[in-house]
């Protein structure tokens, strides 16, 4: 038995209304988009992917001693395509003013690394918020997004997810949540 886990910064609630309007708007004029609820929409800091049971608890006590203060110069930024060439997602870039945002990140993937062995993404770290997801086997338009809102905001907290598949879109548990 496994649990797939991933810690995220939690975003103000604003800034995800903001970024659901966004998704809902972009999906409502192309078929080929599926938008992200309001409720789901994060910035994944660690994707651990499949993991056993047992490293859930360890991976909580990691979160929590991973988060050092506050990470309060954030902003939304342009709508970015993952990946560019066949792109799987629409999402919009987070703006990390001050460093802060990079350095949790590096905090989180490091005290991962050490309570249960997360071998850690080798593409570089690129802060964003997946707000809709393309549909297996069909093509986004790419031009005539609406506007990308626009916000300056503090992470809220970081968070320890369980993602649940299946029945349609995933949904995601919290495990362990620490306040910024």
């Amino acid at each position: 038995m496994s649990a797939r886990l991933f810690a995220a910064l939690e975003l103000p609630a604003d800034v995800r209304g903001a970024l659901g309007v966004f998704g809902r708007a972009a999906a409502e004029d192309d078929f080929a988009l599926r938008a992200v609820s309001d409720d789901a929409l994060h910035v994944t800091l660690a994707f651990l992917g499949h993991r056993p049971l047992d490293d859930m608890d360890p991976a909580a006590a990691a979160v929590r001693e991973a988060v050092a203060g506050p990470v309060a110069a954030l902003s939304l930024g342009e709508p970015l395509w993952l990946a560019p060439r066949r792109p799987h997602v629409l999402t919009v870039e987070v703006l990390d003013g001050d460093g802060a945002l990079m350095e949790l990140q590096e905090r989180v993937v490091a005290s991962l690394v050490d309570a249960v062995g997360y071998e850690p993404d080798r593409r570089r770290f690129r802060p964003h918020v997946t707000v809709a997801r393309v549909r297996h086997g069909a093509a986004p338009r790419r031009r005539g997004l609406p506007e990308a809102p626009r916000a300056a905001f503090a992470g809220a907290a970081v968070v320890l997810y369980r993602s649940w598949l299946g029945g349609g879109p995933a949904r995601y548990e919290p495990l362990e949540r620490v306040a910024l």
